[in-house]
């Protein structure tokens, strides 16, 4: 399983694991599976039980044809509208815990969803999914063409996190704020605040502190009252826990 490097728009790069090939083929067959089993309902229930077949075969082609596609739209729109749906989540992907990301540290978007969903017409419909499988191997990065095109990749979501891991904090009950501008932050922003004051935490990387401190100074027009400016991003993260926590 390789490594993938995500550098973000704060210029910090994260580390994840790319999903295998292996995982991504067994959340698509879910997800294939989920569909077949529309289609099967939707041709016995709604076509055969409660006679759509027999009202569409008296009807024009026009017609008949438009109430067809009109039922396969949750077929053909399935992983368009999910992805969007579930932040680069199928059912599948979910159940097989993975899920499609941006590379350049952005949350992946419609047009993103929508270019790696046209491009599964060559990647998968075309070749059977061989074109998807071999450009998946062959790509340092595991993606498939509508993952190159669209600028995303398809990460695990299998690692075993602790609270460090995460934007949570223990704060407590008697935990007074300090900063409030600290909610001009997103979730995601504090995430890597936190993963990126961690890591060089540990590497004694002091200078990577004090300009991440600089940083989100700018963002958010807070000015440093910890002294320290590993106690200013510790406080900003807690502070951004109780406003959250009690919103």
């Amino acid at each position: 399983m390789s490594e993938l490097t995500i550098n973000t728009t704060q210029n910090v790069k994260i580390n994840f694991q790319a999903a295998s090939v292996g995982e991504r083929i067994l959340a698509y067959f879910v997800d294939l599976l989920i569909k077949g089993s529309y289609l099967v309902v939707i041709g016995y229930f709604v076509f055969n039980k409660m006679g759509l077949g027999d009202a569409i075969s008296k009807m024009d082609q026009w017609s008949a044809i438009a109430i067809v596609v009109l039922f396969l739209f949750p077929y053909m729109f399935y992983s368009l509208v999910l992805e969007s749906i579930l932040e680069g989540q199928t059912i599948g992907k979910r159940l097989i815990r993975i899920k499609v990301v941006k590379i350049d540290g952005y949350q992946a978007s419609f047009p993103d969803y929508l270019l790696r969903w046209l491009f599964r017409i060559i990647d998968i419909s075309i070749s059977s999914g061989i074109i998807a499988v071999v450009s998946t191997i062959i790509n340092e990065k595991n993606q498939r063409l509508g993952d190159v095109s669209a600028g995303t990749a398809v990460i695990t979501l299998k690692n075993k996190f602790t609270i460090n891991s995460t934007i949570l904090e223990d704060i407590g009950e008697a935990y007074v704020p300090v900063y409030p501008l600290v909610i001009k932050l997103s979730d995601n922003d504090v995430r890597i605040i936190k993963e990126t004051l961690n890591t060089a935490i540990a590497k004694s990387d002091f200078e990577m502190i004090s300009k991440l401190k600089e940083k989100v100074e700018k963002v958010t027009g807070i000015k440093n009252q910890s002294g320290k400016s590993e106690d200013f991003l510790k406080t900003v993260i807690k502070d951004y826990n109780f406003y959250t926590q009690n919103m």
